[in-house]
């Protein structure tokens, strides 16, 4: 079976010759899922699309430095959360950068929450936490970035990031298990 990156190679390839049957023919491929991605993070439906159609715009102006070395659903979904996280930072969100605070490693102890909810569940919670809780968590759990990227994307320091990382899972795990109990009632 060829791989996805084979199969839209052709499209790709008039995208850089500037063909927009072909730019259309891509964004329709696409433009559902990037729609998640973005909304993931802005958490506004029309926030969500012009953020959308911003990372289009930018891909396509960018289509020549696409080299095939990764899936072009990845190398566009970087340019989404980039361009989620530009919007974010427009409308005045603040990462504070913590003195290089120490961090202790805390036992990853009792996770246990119950089967009473669901990943959706979970995601809900992760939406409710501040803004630097919650693009970190997002990022490092739900779309599987490392901290040195994180860091990179956000413009904080790694430390930073898992320090984010660690009080974002806290605050999750405290949240998710009042969610269980209230549940449980």
């Amino acid at each position: 079976m060829r791989s996805t990156k084979q199969i839209h190679q052709p499209i790709i390839d008039q995208c850089k010759n500037n063909c927009s049957k072909a730019q259309m023919q891509l964004y329709n491929l696409y433009c559902k899922t990037m729609f998640l991605v973005a909304y993931r993070y802005v958490k506004d439906r029309f926030v969500a699309e012009d953020v959308m159609q911003e990372a289009f715009i930018k891909a396509f102006k960018n289509i020549d430095k696409y080299k095939n070395e990764v899936a072009f659903g990845a190398w566009l979904k970087r340019i989404v959360i980039n361009q989620s996280i530009d919007q974010l930072k427009k409308n005045k969100l603040e990462l504070v950068s913590i003195n290089e605070e120490v961090i202790a490693k805390t036992d990853e102890e009792d996770w246990s929450i119950g089967t009473t909810i669901s990943i959706d569940g979970v995601v809900e919670v992760i939406n409710s936490l501040k803004d630097k809780y919650r693009l970190v968590l997002t990022m490092y759990l739900l779309e599987g970035f490392d901290h040195q990227e994180i860091s990179e994307i956000l413009k904080i320091t790694e430390t930073t990031s898992r320090t984010h990382l660690l009080r974002g899972k806290r605050l999750l795990k405290e949240q998710l298990k009042n969610t269980c109990y209230a549940t449980r009632y």
